[in-house]
């Protein structure tokens, strides 16, 4: 019911997903992102405690490989569970149990990793991790460009209704986190507008979060 990507910058260091799916909600019960650690998406018949316990492994030392194999041996109904990771050497994993759903399949490139479950077809994860090779600019974009990618190569079986990007930077909370959680039209584009708008403001709402009195106006009324 879901196509995702992980990812790392390797000029920033920093961690996104992108994630769309025709359930409503998507990313907030599937995605997963640390400052210094990495990337997780927890899909398929979700278990949303797998990301956290994903990279709470990877922030005690263990490679993304190492972390999600812990999850393998240790955690319940593993069978049912797809589970995509990426580390902060830009090592990746994946789980994908054998009840996944309908055609599930998975690709993996330089500091990127998608997979799939209920596919049109087993080409979208490489649609996905080709697009966002050949993009360029800020992670976002690129994420953006790869989720897109995905929908174009077929995207999931049915329609989606819901998508969403997260982005983790230097500090201790996702520095976007962007949701289109229900739409009959597309969430992807829903969430790439949201974006657009976002993206010049990012570095302003987390210096407001720092230090208030270095940020820049607010432009709302009586904003001296």
């Amino acid at each position: 019911m879901t196509f995702s990507l992980v990812a790392r910058c390797a000029d920033t260091g920093m961690f996104g997903i992108a994630i769309s799916s025709s359930s409503p909600a998507v990313a907030a019960r599937c995605a997963y992102t640390r400052a210094g650690v990495g990337a997780v998406a927890s899909q398929n018949i979700t278990d949303p405690t797998l990301g956290p316990k994903a990279l709470d492994l990877m922030g005690q030392g263990l490679s993304a490989p190492d972390a999600v194999a812990r999850l393998q041996a240790e955690q319940p109904h593993m069978a049912y569970r797809q589970v995509l990771a990426i580390d902060a050497q830009g090592r990746t994993a994946i789980h994908s149990g054998p009840n996944s759903l309908g055609i599930w399949t998975d690709a993996a490139g330089r500091d990127v990793l998608s997979a799939g479950n209920l596919l049109a077809n087993d080409g979208v994860p490489q649609a996905i991790v080709s697009a966002f090779e050949a993009a360029t600019g800020h992670l976002g974009d690129r994420l953006i460009a790869a989720l897109r990618a995905g929908l174009a190569a077929g995207g999931e079986a049915g329609p989606v209704h819901s998508a969403g990007l997260q982005l983790c930077d230097r500090v201790a909370w996702p520095v976007a986190d962007l949701r289109c959680d229900w739409t009959t039209e597309c969430p992807i584009e829903a969430v790439a507008a949201a974006w657009e708008v976002y993206k010049p403001q990012l570095a302003d709402y987390v210096q407001r979060a720092l230090d208030p009195s270095g940020a820049p106006s607010y432009g709302v009324p009586g904003d001296d």
